[in-house]
C-alpha cells in the first residue's frame, strides 16, 4: 500500500508541521501522520505567537525558510513589539492570533506543498532493525516504510487529563492519547519521564463587562514576523484587556485545594516554572493580594475568550465561582474549564545536536517529547529535525546552529548538553550573545544557511543580500554627511541635545543616546529628503548597529573565542574513564553524554573548567 518515504513525521502540531514542510520543501518524499486531520496546527493553549525570546525564535524559523512567521502574519489580529523601552537585544515581537485561521492557514499551506502526503491514524510503534528506524506501525497494523522518522507527539504519549478529582486519558481536550511508542523505546533502553502542563478556562466574551477592564491595544505602527514580501503588517487590530484577581478569588480557589490533583498527589509530572497554574501562584506567592489576568480574544469573529493567567486543574465549580469574583467577570459564562495534562517525554540528553536519537539511528525527536513548552520552541525543533532528517537522506552533514548563531542554537544546545527536569522555556537570559541574536537581524544571520541547504528560496536570499547592502549604504551615507553648526544647532536645541562647535557627521550625532534616527533624519531639509530613500526597517537596523557597535564587537570577539573550542572535535571512541586526571563526575558525565566538541563538553553540568583543561591537554597529545 505504501512505498518507502524519505521522511515520516508523526504528529501535526507546531513541531510536526514545521518538520514536514521543511522536509518536503527540501525535495524529500514526506508523509505527515496525525490522529486527526481536523486539528492540524491547533493552538492548544493561548492564541498568541512570540514574546520575549520566543519572538526571536519565530524570526529565525522564518529566516531559515520555515513557515511559522508567514502563518502567524496571515492570522494575526494584533501585533506588539515588547520591551521597546529596553535595549534592542530585548525587543521581542508578539502577536495575538485568530486560532481557527492559524490552523486553517497551516493546513492550506501543507496541502499546497509538493512532495507531502498525509495519513490519519495513530502510530503505535516504530519499525527498528539493527539499531536503525525503518518506518512506523499504525493502530491498524499497517507498516509504512521510511528512511528517517521524526517523532513530534506533543502531549499525546500516554496523556492524562486532570480536572479536580476527575482524570481520564487524552492528549488534549476532546482527543485521545497515544500509547505504544514510549513502551517500545523504553524496552530498547531509552529513559522516559513525565511532565505536566495546563490550560485555563475558555469563556463567552458576550458575558464579560469590558468597560471594567483595562484595554491593551496593539502597536500604532505594527511590524510583522516574516522577512518575505508574502505578508503585510496589519491595517486594523483587535484589542486585548487586562484585569486582576483579588483576595476573594484567592480564598475561593483555596477552598478547592483539597480536591486539586496538584496538591493531593495525583499529578506526578513537573509543570512549567514560568507559567504556573493560578492555584500554584496563590500558594507560592501567598504575600500577593492579586495576580494579572490577560483577557485575550480567540479570533476576529468568535466570542470565545482565553483567560491567560488563570490556568487551573481545580474542579470546574471552583473555577466558575472564582472567575465570577474577578472584576469584569461577574456574569461570566464558561465554554469549558481549564485542565492539567500529564504526558511522557524523553530526557533530551539522549539526543545528538542534530536531534537524532543516540540509541536509534535515523530517528529524530522534536517538541514536547524533548521536554520543552511553547509553540515557538516546538516549531524550531521541528524545523531542525526536518532539515537534518532530509540532510541524512541526502547523505550530507547535519545543520548544527551554534549558540552565537541563533536562539535555536541555544535551545538545542541547552537541551542536549544540559537536559531539563521541567518544561523548558526560552528566555533572553539563556543566551550569552543576546546583542548578536536580535530579532531584527535574523535573516542576516540565517537566510544564507537556509539557502545553502535548499530551504530558503533564491528570492529570500536575494532580498536578504539587498537589505544588507541597503543598511551598509545607509551607514556610509550617515558617515559622509556633515552638518554645519549654522544649519544644525537650532534643531539640536529643540531636541534638547548639545549644539555643535564644528561640523560633525550624522553618524557621530546618532551615537548620542538622546537622539534617534528619526530625529537625525530631519536636522536639515536636504538630508530629510535623502533619508526618504530608506525604509524604516533599514533605518532601525542601521541605528542599532551604530549605537551598539562597541557591544556588538565585544560579543563577536567572545563568540569567535568560543568557536575555537567548538572546532576542537572529540573522537566518539575516546575512553574518558582512562583519563585519570578527570574528576569522577566528569568521567561519568562525559562517558554518558559523548560530546562532539570541547565546547559542548564545557557546557555539561558537572564538568568543571579544570576538567576541560585536562581534556584540552589530552586532546593536544
Amino acid at each position: 500500500m505504501f512505498t518507502e518515504y524519505d521522511v515520516i513525521v508523526v504528529g501535526a502540531g507546531h513541531a510536526g508541521c514545521e518538520a514536514a514542510a521543511a522536509a518536503a520543501n527540501m525535495g524529500m518524499k514526506t508523509l505527515l501522520v496525525t490522529m486527526n486531520m481536523n486539528t492540524i496546527a491547533q493552538m492548544s493553549c493561548n492564541p498568541a505567537v512570540g514574546g520575549v525570546a520566543k519572538g526571536q525564535i519565530v524570526r529565525e524559523i522564518d529566516a531559515l525558510g520555515g513557515q511559522m512567521g508567514i502563518i502567524t502574519d496571515k492570522s494575526m489580529i494584533q501585533f506588539r513589539m515588547l520591551n521597546r523601552s529596553k535595549g534592542p537585544a530585548m525587543w521581542s515581537p508578539r502577536t495575538q492570533n485568530d486560532r481557527m485561521k492559524f490552523a486553517e492557514e497551516w493546513r492550506l499551506r501543507l496541502e499546497q506543498t509538493e512532495n507531502l502526503d498525509f495519513w490519519q491514524e495513530m502510530v503505535k510503534g516504530l519499525v527498528i532493525k539493527n539499531g536503525q528506524v525503518k518506518g512506523v506501525v499504525t493502530s491498524l497494523g499497517l507498516e509504512i516504510p521510511a528512511k528517517t522518522v521524526v517523532l513530534t507527539n506533543g502531549t499525546f504519549l500516554n496523556g492524562t487529563i486532570h480536572i479536580g478529582e476527575k482524570q481520564f486519558g487524552g492528549g488534549r481536550a476532546g482527543e485521545g492519547s497515544a500509547s505504544g511508542i514510549t513502551e517500545q523505546l523504553v524496552e530498547l533502553g531509552m529513559e522516559a519521564g513525565r511532565m505536566k502542563t495546563g490550560t485555563p478556562p475558555r469563556v463567552d466574551g458576550r458575558s464579560l463587562n469590558w468597560a471594567a477592564m483595562t484595554e491593551q491595544a496593539g502597536d500604532e505602527s505594527p511590524y510583522k514576523f516574516s522577512f518575505s514580501d508574502e505578508t503585510q503588517p496589519l491595517q486594523q487590530q483587535r484589542s486585548c484587556y487586562i484585569t486582576y484577581t483579588n483576595s476573594a478569588v484567592h480564598e475561593t480557589l483555596k477552598e478547592g485545594f483539597d480536591r486539586s490533583p496538584m496538591f493531593n498527589g495525583r499529578i506526578q509530572g513537573l509543570g512549567p516554572r514560568y507559567c504556573p497554574s493560578i492555584e500554584d501562584k496563590i500558594n507560592r506567592f501567598a504575600e500577593r493580594d492579586r495576580h494579572q489576568i490577560f483577557v485575550e480574544p480567540e479570533g476576529w469573529n468568535t466570542v470565545e475568550i482565553y483567560v491567560n493567567g488563570f490556568s487551573s486543574s481545580l474542579p470546574e465549580d471552583v473555577q466558575m465561582k472564582a472567575l465570577r469574583q474577578i472584576e469584569g467577570f461577574e456574569q461570566v459564562k464558561m465554554f469549558r474549564p481549564g485542565y492539567a495534562i500529564e504526558y511522557d517525554f524523553f530526557p533530551p540528553t539522549q539526543l545528538h545536536t542534530s536531534l537524532e536519537t543516540r540509541l536509534v539511528k535515523n530517528l529524530y525527536f522534536a517538541g514536547q517529547i524533548n521536554g520543552t513548552t511553547g509553540y515557538e520552541e516546538a516549531g524550531a525543533q521541528g524545523l531542525m529535525a526536518g532539515i537534518n532528517a532530509s540532510l541524512r537522506v541526502k547523505e550530507e552533514d547535519p545543520l548544527i546552529l551554534k549558540r552565537s548563531d541563533a536562539y535555536i542554537g541555544v535551545l538545542i544546545d541547552d537541551l542536549v548538553n544540559k537536559g531539563t527536569q521541567e518544561p523548558y522555556r526560552m528566555f533572553t537570559s539563556r543566551a550569552e550573545y543576546r546583542i548578536l541574536l536580535r530579532q531584527d537581524n535574523a535573516d542576516l544571520r540565517l537566510t544564507e544557511k537556509g539557502h545553502q541547504i535548499g530551504l530558503a528560496t533564491q528570492e529570500r536570499f536575494d532580498k536578504m543580500v539587498q537589505r544588507k547592502q541597503n543598511v551598509e549604504e545607509l551607514i556610509h551615507t550617515l558617515k559622509t554627511t556633515k552638518f554645519k553648526p549654522t544649519k544644525a544647532n537650532a534643531q539640536l536645541e529643540s531636541m534638547n541635545s548639545a549644539t555643535l562647535k564644528e561640523s560633525q557627521s550624522a553618524y557621530r550625532l546618532l551615537k548620542r543616546p538622546e537622539l534617534s534616527m528619526e530625529q537625525v533624519s530631519v536636522i536639515t531639509p536636504e538630508f530629510e529628503v535623502e533619508m526618504k530613500n530608506y525604509d524604516r526597517i533599514n533605518k532601525e537596523q542601521a541605528e542599532i548597529l551604530i549605537k551598539y557597535d562597541t557591544y556588538i564587537d565585544k560579543e563577536q570577539k567572545m563568540a569567535e573565542k568560543m568557536d575555537n573550542m567548538e572546532n576542537l572535535y572529540i573522537k566518539d571512541s575516546i575512553d574518558y574513564r582512562a583519563i585519570k586526571a578527570l574528576s569522577k563526575e566528569a568521567q561519568e558525565k562525559l562517558s554518558n553524554m559523548r560530546p562532539q566538541t570541547l565546547g559542548q563538553a564545557s557546557r555539561i553540568s558537572g564538568v568543571s573548567p579544570a576538567d576541560i583543561s585536562v581534556l584540552m591537554v589530552y586532546l593536544g597529545k
